[in-house]
């Protein structure tokens, strides 16, 4: 199997899930001791986040850090669900250099944090001819199956509605933009927004794609060495 796009650091561990706490601390039992875990997903986890489930953790690149661990993937089953919501940008950036984006394989450079309007987006396509339209991209993280359909999102969100309005504008201006849904585990068939989490979401989503929004949906192949891009999953259209 070729190597990972974005490899685990060495170290890395599994521990035990005790419970979360404030907004972004988990708490873990790792050889006999419990330790405190940083998590970056401000999401609800919906289903993953259950006490004496396995969990994948990763040492903290600097050792003056309060949280010693970063909480990378949580194990249901013995299957990991990746929930380090910086992965979709780092996969992102990766899969384009490394050739496997084919959405944007005819783009020169990408821009990442790109600035927009009031806001950033998570990235800017460019070509160096300027023959072809910007491409800006929203990356989200996605955590949640129900009935084979990878869902987004897991909890309400505001943020996820203003980005799609910022898409949809940017697309009536004559820029290609995109939704890169990076889905962190293997048991998705297909994709779609969470309508039973967040309808308002959903309707705004259908209509972005109406509005040439494009959906990238793509599933994430996890193992203890790091992440790979796996197979692109079809839309699961509204009925």
């Amino acid at each position: 199997m070729s190597e990972p796009l974005i490899g685990f650091a060495e170290g890395c561990r599994r521990a035990v899930f005790i419970r979360r706490y404030k907004r972004f601390t988990v708490e873990a039992e790792l050889d006999g001791c419990v330790v405190g875990v940083h998590t970056n997903n401000t999401g609800s986890m919906l289903g993953l986040l259950r006490s004496g489930q396995e969990i994948f953790i990763s040492p903290a690149a600097n050792p003056d850090r309060k949280l010693k661990w970063t909480l990378e993937a949580v194990m249901p089953q013995g299957e990991m669900v990746g929930v380090n919501t910086a992965v979709p940008n780092r996969m992102l950036q990766l899969a384009f250099e490394a050739g496997q984006l084919r959405e944007a394989d005819c783009y020169a450079f990408l821009r990442r944090e790109a600035k927009v309007g009031n806001s950033r987006l998570d990235g800017l396509f460019l070509d160096e001819s300027g023959k072809l339209p910007a491409l800006w991209v929203e990356c989200k993280n996605v955590t949640l199956v129900e009935d084979c359909v990878a869902c987004f999102p897991d909890a309400q969100t505001e943020r996820g509605r203003k980005h799609l309005v910022e898409l949809m504008d940017l697309a009536a201006k004559g820029d290609r933009v995109a939704l890169f849904f990076l889905v962190q585990r293997n048991d998705g068939n297909c994709f779609g927004p969470a309508d039973f989490i967040d309808p308002e979401y959903a309707e705004l989503f259908y209509k972005a794609l109406d509005a040439g929004v494009e959906c990238w949906a793509y599933e994430a192949v996890l193992g203890e060495k790091g992440i790979w891009l796996g197979r692109k999953l079809p839309l699961a259209r509204s009925s």
